[in-house]
């Protein structure tokens, strides 16, 4: 086994916007590959077929599947990030619950100084930590 990358589906063709808010608000991160759908292949032309990006050094692959699931995200998985200030938490979760979906607003639930649970507007689940 080489090792173990979360992979994320996205629906209606939105893994590239996804991926493009997820490496410009978190720093140190990178889209490091796209493939797209061509003319006259399974998926809409244009689409990501396959794509790779980094937030903080952790590597993810997505696609925009070409098939409508009967299911989409959960937040029983989220993308769990650590902020070393309370300013960054701030941030980062305002970034990421524009358009989506507060789980646990930000606040101090007694296992941690600031934690917020939210679904961003492509319905990734993140939970944001300030310990």
């Amino acid at each position: 086994m080489d090792k173990v990358i979360p992979f994320l589906m996205f629906q209606d063709g939105k893994a590239e916007e996804a991926m493009n808010l997820y490496t410009s608000i978190i720093e140190d991160s990178e889209i490091t590959s796209i493939v797209r759908y061509g003319p006259n292949e399974a998926g809409e032309e244009g689409t990501v077929f396959q794509a790779t990006f980094t937030l903080k050094g952790q590597e993810f692959m997505c696609i925009d599947s070409n098939v409508k699931h009967a299911f989409s995200f959960t937040p029983s998985f989220s993308i769990y990030v650590v902020c070393n200030t309370e300013e960054e938490i701030d941030e980062l979760y305002g970034k990421l619950n524009e358009g989506g979906q507060a789980l646990m607003p930000l606040g101090n639930y007694g296992f941690s100084k600031k934690f917020g649970w939210l679904k961003d507007r492509f319905g990734v689940s993140w939970q944001i930590n300030f310990v």
